[in-house]
């Protein structure tokens, strides 16, 4: 593979998809969003327009433009007109607070932020008035300052000097502990991580229709399917934001066959009380990633012959990494799949050492898809790649067949009377719970054993209370004694980022003390054992 990864370099980056798709199909239809739909020819047009309106502002190779938009096609337009002309885009989580943003904007030396009408306000405080490029609203028809810049450019094909090792995006960490890092993605990371998608079950096909409502901001909307159906020609279809009556409406509307959400998205779209009145025949593909999805939920789209698949990836894997095929995915339950095609998977001891199958360590990766290191934090990179493998902090292991399991964060983990308890997997038992539709699990301190399990719920029926009791008494023979939460909290909703995952952070802070307790929450008897 050494050789592959040495000899991959690529005619303008990614930019010449784009520009060679309008070539060889100008006719063809990229993309569709509630406003526009644009051909491979008109998307190209646009995507030069911009290029010239960034030259003209100054922006020169290398540098950074912030990115503050719902999912549309201006969104895609700087994808690739920073990556025709060398600039970096750096993609902004919308649901940040100002200072957050200004702190991304100051790390990353942002030249110029994009931002849609609805977060004018935010960019004002974070980003001087001259150095912002503002674009209506989708579904809005007031004044729109981008698109009379665009027109007012020819849209010439620029010349290119971009090379597969440069960069071209950088997107932030969710920063749920310390300061979000600035993951360094090159146009080689996105090249290849189209080619693995292509050469796997979850390919997509010449006449497959992508909806995009994850979003894009994140490396999961971006990467599990957007930039791979527009690296293949693949027709994608834009949702500024997520309703699941709306995703619904137009999988039935647009004949969508390939849909990638995250867990929290599958459950609230399974959750529709007429889910069974919509025409989704011809949904072909379905990915679930961005954190572990529950069981009952993958058995409650297979149920009714979807080809549901679950991946999982990372910002700095850009972001695919392994998928869990479709034949395996029932006797496999849990488990995240094989690498992908040029993708290499260890699991390594704390001195970097493989283990035994079976055994618990560190999920390490290599490949042409992995990032380029982390922005302005060389001793960060150099501690992320050791012996020249990414270090992902995720706690798996892999089966006898070379199937890979998640057990947890390395952070999240707890240690109770000396044993590991692993947070998702007793998630998953939880989950199974006739009246429990989500569920997390923390460690807080304990006097005897030095931490125990404490788990937060939320119900699918508010009027009929689960207690620790019942909980106990539903885990007795799925988990060992340890694993068994010890306190229990009911709430109405578990604190989430934008890619859906769980706050563990925030509800720890919340719950560090084993004396914190609210009305809703339940504590086992003192004298049961814990092993």
């Amino acid at each position: 593979m050494e050789g592959v990864m040495d000899h991959d370099d690529m005619p303008g980056g990614i930019g010449y998809w784009v520009r060679r798709r309008a070539e060889l199909f100008p006719k063809d239809l990229a993309l569709i969003d509630p406003d526009r739909s644009l051909t491979w020819q008109e998307f190209n047009r646009r995507v030069n327009q911009l290029v010239e309106a960034l030259t003209e502002q100054g922006v020169g190779f290398g540098e950074r433009i912030a990115a503050l938009l719902w999912n549309s096609t201006p969104f895609l337009e700087a994808v690739f007109a920073t990556a025709k002309m060398g600039a970096i885009l750096v993609p902004i989580n919308f649901r940040l607070a100002a200072p957050e943003i200004r702190y991304i904007l100051d790390d990353s030396g942002s030249r110029l932020m994009l931002a849609h009408e609805s977060f004018r306000r935010t960019a004002e405080l974070v980003k001087d008035p001259e150095h912002l490029i503002f674009a209506a609203d989708p579904e809005q028809t007031q004044d729109n300052a981008y698109e009379a810049l665009l027109a007012s450019y020819p849209g010439k094909e620029p010349p290119s000097t971009v090379h597969a090792r440069d960069i071209h995006l950088m997107m932030y960490t969710s920063g749920t502990t310390g300061r979000p890092k600035g993951a360094r993605l090159s146009h080689r990371n996105a090249n290849w991580n189209a080619i693995q998608l292509m050469l796997h079950e979850a390919s997509l096909h010449n006449h497959d229709v992508v909806l995009t409502v994850a979003p894009l901001f994140h490396i999961g909307g971006l990467g599990v399917h957007t930039l791979p159906a527009l690296y293949q020609g693949v027709t994608v279809v834009l949702l500024p934001h997520f309703d699941p009556v709306d995703v619904l409406n137009t999988i039935q509307q647009r004949k969508v066959t390939a849909l990638f959400m995250v867990p929290a998205m599958w459950q609230a779209l399974s959750q529709v009380p007429d889910f069974e009145n919509y025409d989704l025949s011809s949904l072909r593909s379905l990915v679930s990633g961005g954190a572990p999805c529950p069981i009952p939920l993958i058995e409650f789209y297979q149920s009714r012959g979807f080809t549901f698949l679950e991946g999982f990836g990372m910002t700095e894997t850009a972001p695919n990494t392994m998928i869990l095929n479709a034949q395996d995915a029932v006797r496999k339950h849990g488990s995240i799949g094989r690498p992908l095609f040029y993708q290499e998977a260890r699991i390594v001891n704390n001195q970097d050492q493989d283990v035994a199958r079976g055994t618990v360590g560190e999920l390490v990766l290599k490949g042409p898809n992995i990032f380029e290191g982390y922005w302005k934090m060389p001793e960060a990179t150099q501690e992320a790649f050791r012996q020249g493998w990414f270090h992902t902090g995720d706690l798996a292991y892999m089966d006898e067949e070379g199937f890979f399991f998640l057990v947890d964060r390395k952070k999240d983990m707890l240690i109770s009377g000396g044993e590991n308890v692993y947070p998702i997997e007793v998630e998953q038992v939880l989950v199974r719970h006739p009246n429990i539709l989500e569920a997390a699990v923390i460690g807080v301190p304990d006097s005897k054993w030095g931490a125990v399990p404490y788990a937060l719920v939320v119900l699918k029926d508010p009027a009929h209370p689960v207690s620790i009791e019942d909980l106990t008494h539903f885990c007795r023979d799925k988990l060992a004694a340890f694993k068994i939460p010890r306190y229990m909290s009911i709430v109405e909703e578990l604190p989430r980022n934008a890619t859906g995952k769980v706050l563990k952070t925030v509800l720890r802070e919340h719950y560090h003390q084993e004396s914190h307790k609210t009305p809703e929450t339940h504590k086992k008897e003192e004298g049961e054992s814990n092993g």
